[in-house]
């Protein structure tokens, strides 16, 4: 399938608006470990139940709908709000009650049932969550809503670094942050297409253009390059863009 990418947004801490992403994703720097958006787009009772992910999250969720009709929605995390379970297992260790909510917002589609309930919105929503290949799986996933009728489909990718107790995992997040994009399906031969093909081995890119692969989807998506491959163990997928 080919689809179009209709609007995007996303935010990190020092990072807030498109001009100042696409400058970063051109030539990326560090940026700062600390910050928090502000998320007024949801209510107050709703906001405080919201880890620092969440809010990150929900935050270029909003500025990504905008005023525009609801829509289903695919939200991607590699791991998750991982460090809230992370301290639920510390309470279990010392035999410390738990708190319901906490319990209730640990799960992987918490953030996305948040957004819904927020916004009285009963679209379609689901949670990915599928390694290395998070985002292609929900590329795949929203193309497969597209195919099937949804007039438009939103992808909310997020992800933050690990905690302590499990930074020997793969991680490719060196800090927080969220991005999304409304897609639809282009009724032209322009727009995006990702396929996935068999691996012949990882290209071999210089140290300093490698960025985590999230990002570099999001770059490949608004700087207009022609195509962008990332190699999975046996499997290539293939971004192309159709001008």
């Amino acid at each position: 399938m080919v689809f179009s990418v209709h609007h995007w947004a996303a935010w990190a801490p020092g990072l807030d608006g498109p001009d100042a992403w696409k400058a970063w994703l051109s030539r990326p720097h560090p940026l700062p470990a600390e910050g928090t958006p502000p998320l007024t787009e949801m209510p107050a009772m709703m906001r405080r139940r919201v880890d620092r992910l969440g809010r990150i999250a929900l935050q270029a969720a909003y500025r990504c709908q905008g005023s525009a009709p609801p829509c289903p929605v695919v939200f991607a995390s590699r791991y998750g709000d991982v460090g809230r379970s992370v301290d639920l297992l510390d309470q279990l260790a010392r035999s410390t009650p738990l708190s319901p909510t906490s319990f209730s917002m640990s799960v992987h589609n918490a953030i996305g049932a948040l957004y819904s309930i927020a916004r009285g919105d009963t679209s379609a929503y689901s949670a990915v969550a599928a390694g290395a290949e998070t985002v292609e799986a929900a590329f795949v996933e929203a193309c497969g809503l597209l195919s099937e009728g949804a007039p438009e489909v939103m992808v909310v990718v997020y992800d933050e670094p690990l905690p302590p107790p499990f930074q020997h995992f793969p991680a490719p997040a060196t800090v927080p942050h969220a991005w999304a994009c409304r897609l639809r399906a282009s009724d032209g031969a322009s727009g995006y297409s990702l396929t996935c093909h068999a691996s012949t081995g990882a290209p071999d890119t210089p140290a300093e253009d490698a960025l985590p692969e999230e990002f570099a989807v999001l770059r490949f998506l608004v700087s207009g390059a022609e195509r962008f491959e990332h190699h999975v163990g046996p499997r290539l997928w293939r971004w192309q863009h159709h001008a």
